[in-house]
Formats: structure tokens, C-alpha cells, sequence
């Protein structure tokens, strides 16, 4: 797919992450660019296809539009702008009082996309994802590794939908509209790995990280979570039982923390010790 040349000009930048930046048209309110840092060619053109994928599912997620390069070299993605919206997790921050009722619309959302069936022949499996992960991982021995992989390949499957970054931040509403966003690491497989991202989130993630990236102090995101489990899981299974299925599903977002950082991290790792 070739890229259409546009001029930063006609953009105001509105957001950042770890990949790259937000812009919103300033003269189209229709239009919003996710634009990535310098360098990544291949990663938008992928997030554009997987986009499009997604989006011809039915699930809730902004339209997609034109895989766009800058003239300084910057690939990105246009989306069809949700005017008004706001994620789960500013939500949460601004209206603290509201976070049972935040918490519980996540959840549905979150459970409606696990109920959601793909053919596995178009996506990845979250399974093979994370064995990739493992492989690549310089800082785990093969004893350990060879641990996580076991424990990785266990994992019985499912042919449903998983998002890949289920952050409460990548899910956002208006008014009645519910949309998820951000899904470069749409896959399938087992929604445990899925899950494992917004309890990371909510209670593994220092404070600063939280309060810089979410919002919102860490005991009020730990709240969020002792809402969200029981609206996900039922009201039948302990929050603590919830929780310790969840912990080593969690503690294998480390593989995707530690390549992003290029250091290993304990607080992460820690929630592995059942298994290595």
C-alpha cells in the first residue's frame, strides 16, 4: 500500500504515547492522525491492514481511513474522529464517584469482544505472540524460559477475539457509543492474556506510572479493578481467586515491558514466581 503525502501543518497535535502522537485536522473535526515516531515504516502499514480487519468485524472501533506519510518521513494512520469522546481511564480520574459504574461498562465491553469469533486463519494467536516474546527475551534463563513456555503453550485456546493492549485507556465512549481503539496487537486465543493487561494496570503498575498515564491515583485504579473483576467474572468466584488466575498472565506483559525498555523489571517479574 502505497502512503499519501500530507502536510503536518494542517494538524494540531493532541496526545502521545509510547509509539507515537495524536493529531487532530484543524480545519476537518472529522479527521484524527495517529502518527508514529520517526523510523517505524512497517509498524502503522500493519496497524492500517489489522485496522481495516477489525473494523469490517463489526467491533466497535473509530473507521479507518489513509495509511499517510509526513514530509519529514513519519508514517501514520487517519481515523475517522470520535468528537466529544473520552477514555475510561481520564473518565475514572475526572469522576472518581463514577468508578463502579466505569468499571462495569469496561467489563461489558470487554466481555462482549471475548465473545466475539474470528476466523483463526486471518489473525495471530496471542499464544505464538508471546512465545516470540519469550524467544526474544535476553534477560530470562532457558530454565525459566522453558517454564514460561510451558506455562504459555498450557493455556488452552480459544478462537475469540483478544484486543492485545487492554489498557483502559485504549477504550472510549460518547454518549452511548462505546468504541475500543488502539488495536495494532489485535489477535485471538485465550482472553486471560487480555484480562492480565487491566489488572497490570490497576494494581501491578507503580503510582507514577499510573497517575502519569491514567490520570488517577493508584488506590482509585486498584478500585476500578475490584469493580471491574466481579461485572467480568461474576459474582460466584472470590476476587482473590480471580486474582491469582490472573497474576502470571499479568506478570508475562514483562516480555513486552522488557523489549520496550531493554531492561528487565522485577516489580513485573514477581508476579511470575509460580511459575519460574
Amino acid at each position: 500500500m502505497e502512503a499519501i503525502k500530507i502536510s503536518l501543518s494542517d494538524y494540531v497535535l493532541t496526545g502521545g504515547g509510547a509509539n507515537g502522537e495524536s493529531y487532530d485536522h484543524k480545519s476537518d473535526p472529522n479527521t484524527m492522525l495517529k502518527l508514529y515516531f520517526p523510523g517505524k515504516i512497517q509498524q502503522p502499514l500493519d496497524e492500517m491492514n489489522l485496522a481495516r480487519k477489525v473494523y469490517e468485524l463489526g467491533i466497535p472501533t473509530p473507521e479507518p481511513g489513509d495509511y499517510v506519510v509526513t514530509e519529514d518521513g513519519r508514517y501514520g494512520i487517519r481515523f475517522k474522529r470520535i468528537i466529544g469522546k473520552k477514555s475510561y481511564s481520564r473518565a475514572t480520574g475526572d469522576e472518581p464517584d463514577k468508578v463502579a459504574q466505569f468499571a462495569s461498562e469496561f467489563a461489558r465491553m470487554c466481555k462482549q469482544l471475548h465473545s466475539t469469533h474470528l476466523d483463526t486463519n486471518l489473525f495471530d494467536n496471542v499464544k505464538d505472540r508471546n512465545l516470540r516474546l519469550l524467544e526474544e527475551n535476553p534477560f530470562f534463563t532457558k530454565t525459566e524460559k522453558d517454564r514460561l513456555g510451558r506455562f504459555i503453550t498450557d493455556t488452552p485456546d480459544e478462537d475469540t477475539a483478544v484486543h492485545g493492549d487492554l489498557q483502559f485507556s485504549n477504550a472510549i465512549f460518547v454518549g452511548n457509543k462505546r468504541y475500543f481503539i488502539d488495536l495494532g496487537d489485535f489477535c485471538y486465543g485465550n482472553h486471560l492474556f487480555d484480562i492480565a493487561m487491566v489488572y497490570l494496570c490497576c494494581n501491578l503498575s507503580p503510582e507514577p506510572f499510573i497517575q502519569e498515564t491514567f490520570h488517577m491515583p493508584k488506590s482509585l485504579a486498584m478500585e476500578f479493578w475490584r469493580h471491574f473483576a466481579p461485572e467480568y467474572f461474576g459474582n460466584d468466584l472470590p476476587l482473590k481467586e480471580i486474582d491469582e488466575q490472573i497474576l502470571p498472565y499479568a506478570g508475562l506483559k514483562t516480555l513486552i515491558i522488557e523489549r520496550d525498555t531493554g531492561e528487565p523489571m522485577p516489580v513485573f517479574r514477581e508476579a511470575l514466581k509460580s511459575i519460574i
